[in-house]
């Protein structure tokens, strides 16, 4: 009987035994070597000289089960004969075979007894062939080739520069050896079933050529190099030759026979071993118990594997390395570097053993040899080795495993998803709730449907959208995290009785020495099954499916009371159903929140409803402001008030609503919370059809005048209405507010204030909507506007101290005399009075307004420096007879004479500035007059030979013209040319000819 068993520290289950049986039974003789393919074909070579061959079946364990075994079973060795045959048994001699070298490319084995060489078929057929010019070999091994690239043809350094003389005369008879010593001819390339050769102190680089019938063998030696003396271990990769001897490790190039040392070993060491990895296609260096992962230039890769004990052999088995020894076989992981799983077939002091295992290095099947049996393992699939780690709670290294496995290729993104979340719904039954959800998050299969019955008990409406994927059904059915919590709580009370009775159980330590309490982890389940629904809002669902998230979202926010998160998804773009929620929400008080949904919804008058609700309540005091109760904290923060919340997302509402009768149902309540927010409503361009002008301004409370007169702004100014109904209404409203300002400030001002101070309106319900005072938008609007009925706001202001507003409106009227009265004697406003004068542009405006300052009238002074101001800057267009006949005698003559002198010079250059220009006038005029005699009275002497300068032709006695650029046309070509444009082409009514005169130069 044999124990296979497991460290305790074993973390992985990558091999089970498959079967163990005794070779023995068909030759008496112990096991020297062996050697595996891929057909599950095993070679062993005796030390009596023999190859026995046996197949065996991966697939099929003897104990008939397709799950991991017990490790502590016990393998008998009679084995059934369907899972090991044995097929041939021959003989190469009376020597150990040391050697058997699979080619399985061509169907050949080479067997490596007592120095020779030894050659046969795969499956033993044919008769064992002994290479006969080989002697004294005492290692062999074929060349791998990582890729074609990185290979030399060495046919193509054949030149045998470092070979024997034998070898050269060889290759000058034709280059090849048969195995029977005749030779053949040399074929051109290098085939693929190249090996080396150690023979005595040479390394001989050997190809192995066969015949199309099977039947002729060449070996044709490629190279011969110096080696070392004692070569104990040797690997061929690429170009380089890796060769261990007790004094160290050395590379060779098969290319050019040079040398080098690796790396010497020390003076106390175990011998030398060196392991092809196949499926990195690198070398595995042993110094003692330290394994060193080489590249096939020699350097280091990676890092180091550090075993128990320096091993008898090592074998390979995908991502892990296997080393056996004393009866013991370890798995150690490449990368890792840790041992994950350990086996016992034998005592210490069991003899030497050998391990062997495809040279895939990515095969199903493990065979370890000792000299008296043969042990098989069998690699558990990828899915039975997660399955084994999930049982065991061992979440992260079947994390680890499962990545490994994408990384290699040997599974699909799909199995990593799956995994993932199958690891997600186990540790939601073992209430690590966050773990959970970050599995569930790299899902990238799993479905957020799948968590529905974890929230909402079934039936529900999503009950069909749930996926029924059991996975492994390593997890119990989903349920609800209520359920799944009160199990979970059993559990843990159960796994704390169990071990205060020495039981051990798979129930999270934390929890056993600190048990959590319901409401600790229920919250914490919601938290994060929230959280993985937030973020699989951002995914690509079915409609149905985004309907179920954000329904069951909002299940669980409310459950945690998080008012922000519930307001900020009813209020945001949702697919939540309306039906499900709101009986909730208005149960549990969550107003708002379903406020929000409604006007997500498009339900705007139930929307509308609850605002109206909350703004009212808010004032009332049934419900607590949040800014109230701020401001006791901190008076200095302006928090917005719960009305004024309720208020503007109503406004918000109403502005893309087109019903009317809607708008003007709330148009109240929110006007009596803040009235800016009532005009933006009702000026907003968000809706599709505008609401009527009329029906607004009759819906208006007429008390709200900030509101009307905002309103009628927009109509006229942004949309550019033309109605001189709205016109005169507006500057009606701004006419009669600018009375009530005027009059309320009359009545505060204070005695030694001479001067009125505009202030702003301010309504009940806060600041001004308007942030220029009423008289300034009153000036401004009838100043700019001429669609008002001037006198209809005249008849308004007629009795009101207004003045300047008068002004205008007299200005509109075309009443020129009151305008100038209001300007100059009621606002004694100089400047807009000469302004004024300036605009209308008769000289008489200006007496008259000198008038009015010299005598104004009504028992007032005359403003005897008004009307200098007026003659300093205006006095060149005055009269100065008239003005002498109109001052005042009682005018100080200190005031007038300076001004008077001024006017008067000023006069007298003007009329000399006349005088200039009309002498200049008429020396032009005279200048002209003799230009043009002199061109008409100039002489043109025509001949025989002159020429038309336009046709060219022959002038003689006809009639001809000439230009003032000098050039002399036909008659004919000048009623063709005009008067106006010479042959050159230039147009002398656009650009004249000056030509200098008396006083007139160019």
């Amino acid at each position: 009987m044999a124990t296979t068993n497991t460290d305790p520290t074993t973390t992985r289950t990558v091999l089970e035994p498959l079967l163990t049986f005794d070779p023995t039974l068909h030759s008496h003789t112990s096991i020297k070597s062996i050697a595996t393919n891929s057909q599950s074909f095993i070679y062993l070579g005796t030390s009596s000289g023999s190859i026995l061959l046996f197949s065996i079946n991966p697939d099929t364990p003897n104990d008939k089960t397709t799950s991991i075994k017990d490790p502590n079973s016990t393998l008998d060795f009679d084995v059934p004969s369907r899972n090991v045959s044995f097929i041939k048994s021959v003989s190469v001699g009376d020597s150990a075979v040391e050697t058997v070298l699979l080619l399985d490319e061509i169907g050949k084995v080479i067997v490596l007894s007592d120095g020779f060489l030894f050659l046969t078929d795969s499956g033993l057929g044919q008769p064992v062939r002994k290479l006969g010019f080989l002697k004294g070999v005492s290692f062999i091994t074929k060349r791998v080739k990582s890729s074609e690239s990185e290979c030399s043809d060495l046919l193509g350094f054949s030149g045998l520069e470092g070979a024997s003389t034998s070898s050269r005369i060889l290759s000058r008879l034709g280059g090849g050896v048969r195995a029977n010593g005749v030779t053949d001819s040399v074929q051109k390339s290098e085939g693929d079933y190249v090996f080396a050769a150690v023979v005595g102190k040479k390394l001989m680089l050997i190809e192995l050529r066969v015949g199309k019938n099977d039947k002729e063998v060449d070996l044709m030696v490629l190279k011969e190099m110096q080696c070392i003396d004692g070569v104990k271990t040797l690997v061929w990769i690429n170009d380089s030759i890796i060769v261990g001897t007790v004094i160290g490790y050395s590379l060779f190039s098969c290319i050019t026979g040079q040398s080098g040392v690796i790396f010497t070993l020390p003076d106390v060491s175990s011998l030398p071993l060196l392991k092809l990895l196949w499926k990195e296609k690198k070398v595995l260096l042993l110094v003692d118990n330290v394994g060193i992962i080489v590249d096939a230039h020699g350097q280091p890769v990676g890092g180091s594997l550090v075993f128990r004990k320096g091993p008898d052999s090592v074998g390979e088995l995908s991502s892990y390395v296997m080393v056996v020894r004393d009866g013991k076989m370890e798995l150690y992981h490449k990368k890792l570097g840790g041992c994950v799983q350990t086996f016992s077939f034998g005592s210490e002091g069991f003899g030497p053993c050998i391990v062997a295992d495809e040279e895939s290095g990515n095969g199903k099947l493990v065979a370890v040899a000792t000299p008296t049996k043969v042990i098989f393992y069998r690699r558990v699939p990828a899915e039975e080795q997660i399955k084994d780690l999930l049982r065991k709670k061992n979440f992260k290294e079947a994390v680890s495993l499962v990545e490994e496995l994408k990384s290699d290729g040997e599974i699909s993104n799909e199995m990593l998803s799956f995994v993932h979340a199958q690891i997600g719904f186990l540790l939601l039954f073992d209430l690590h709730f966050e773990e959970a959800v970050n599995h569930f998050l790299q899902s990238e299969t799993m479905q957020p449907s799948e968590v529905f019955p974890f929230i909402m008990r079934d039936p529900n409406r999503w009950s069909l959208l749930v996926p029924r994927n059991r996975y492994w059904g390593l997890h119990p059915p989903p349920a609800p995290l209520e359920d799944v919590v009160d199990d979970g709580l059993m559990a843990i009370q159960r796994a704390i009785f169990l071990k205060k009775a020495g039981v051990d159980t798979t129930v999270n330590e934390n929890f056993l020495l600190n048990p959590p309490t319901r409401a600790d982890l229920l919250e914490l389940a919601i938290k994060n099954m929230s959280r993985y629904l937030e973020v699989s809002r951002e995914k690509e669902l079915s409609l149905s499916v985004k309907e179920g998230v954000d329904t069951l979202l909002m299940y669980l926010y409310r459950a945690l009371n998080r008012i922000d998160d519930m307001e900020k998804l009813a209020s945001s773009g949702n697919s939540c159903i309306v039906e499900e929620l709101e009986t909730l929400l208005d149960e549990s008080g969550h107003l708002r929140t379903l406020a929000f949904l409604y006007a997500s919804k498009g339900m705007s008058s139930k929307a509308l409803t609850i605002w109206r609700i909350l703004a009212k309540n808010y004032s009332s005091g049934l419900w607590k402001d949040p800014a109230r109760e701020h401001d006791l904290l901190d008076a200095n923060t302006n928090v917005i008030s719960g009305r004024e919340v309720a208020a503007t997302e109503a406004s918000k509402i109403l502005e893309e609503l087109s019903d009317q009768d809607l708008v003007l149902q709330h148009l109240g309540w929110i006007a009596d919370v803040n009235p800016l927010l009532t005009v933006q409503v009702l000026t907003s361009e968000k809706r599709v059809d505008q609401l009527s002008p009329d029906e607004i301004i009759a819906a208006i409370d007429p008390k709200k005048v900030e509101i009307l007169q905002r309103y009628l702004q927009w109509l006229i100014e942004d949309q550019d209405s033309c109605d001189t109904q709205f016109h005169t209404l507006y500057a009606l409203s701004l006419a009669k507010s600018a009375i009530e300002t005027f009059e309320v400030q009359s009545t505060f001002q204070e005695p030694d204030d001479g001067r009125l101070e505009e202030t702003k309106i301010s309504d009940p319900g806060g600041n001004s909507i308007f942030q220029n005072p009423v008289r300034e938008r009153l000036q401004i609007f009838l100043q700019s506007s001429d669609l008002y009925d001037p006198e209809e706001v005249l008849d308004l202001i007629e009795g009101s101290d207004l003045w300047l507003e008068k002004a205008i409106l007299y200005r509109k009227l075309g009443q020129e005399t009151l305008v100038l009265q209001i300007l100059a004697l009621k606002l004694e406003d100089s400047e807009a009075a000469e302004q004024y004068c300036a605009e209308i542009g008769r000289p008489d405006a200006y007496m008259q307004l000198l008038d009015m300052y010299l005598d104004p009238q009504n028992g007032k002074e005359p403003m005897f420096n008004a009307a200098v101001r007026l003659l300093h800057n205006h006095g060149e267009l005055l009269d100065p007879l008239q003005v002498l006949e109109t001052l005042s005698p009682d005018m100080p003559l200190q005031l007038a004479s300076d001004t008077i002198l001024r006017m008067l010079r000023a006069r007298l250059h003007h009329h000399r500035q006349g005088q200039i220009v009309h002498n200049l006038s008429r020396a032009l005029n005279v200048d002209a007059k003799l230009a043009r005699l002199e061109e008409r009275s100039r002489h043109v002497q025509i001949n025989d030979e002159s020429l038309c300068d336009s046709c060219h032709a022959r002038l003689g006695t006809k009639l001809f013209a000439m230009y003032p650029d000098d050039t002399v046309v036909c008659y004919k070509c000048f009623r063709r040319l005009g008067e106006s444009t010479s042959v050159t082409g230039h147009d002398f009514k656009r650009d004249p000819l000056i030509k200098p005169g008396w006083l007139v130069t160019r």
